[in-house]
């Protein structure tokens, strides 16, 4: 255990922002999970409601510092091909 005032402080510091972090991270994948369970199922439209809400949880978690820019973008470009693949598929 540290002795010195601003070390205490620093790992009371962490563990927020590792709560917060977490709490983020959860929500994320829920969201990018929500988009590959409708692309499963079928819809379309119910996949582009749910692609769009994704992708904005992932470019404010990249702002944020949560996850790094370049992941955020990886991830939205990966959700965005399957939901494509899925939106030509059915035309």
């Amino acid at each position: 255990m540290a002795n010195i005032k601003s070390a205490m402080k620093r790992i009371r510091q962490t563990e927020k922002q590792t709560l917060r972090n977490n709490k983020v991270k959860s929500r994320l994948r829920t969201f990018c999970k929500r988009v590959l369970t409708t692309v499963d199922s079928g819809d379309a439209a119910a996949a582009q409601t749910a692609l769009k809400e994704a992708i904005s949880e992932l470019a404010i978690s990249a702002r944020k510092g949560i996850i790094h820019k370049n992941q955020a973008a990886r991830r939205s470009k990966r959700l965005s091909a399957r939901v494509k693949q899925l939106a030509t598929a059915a035309s």
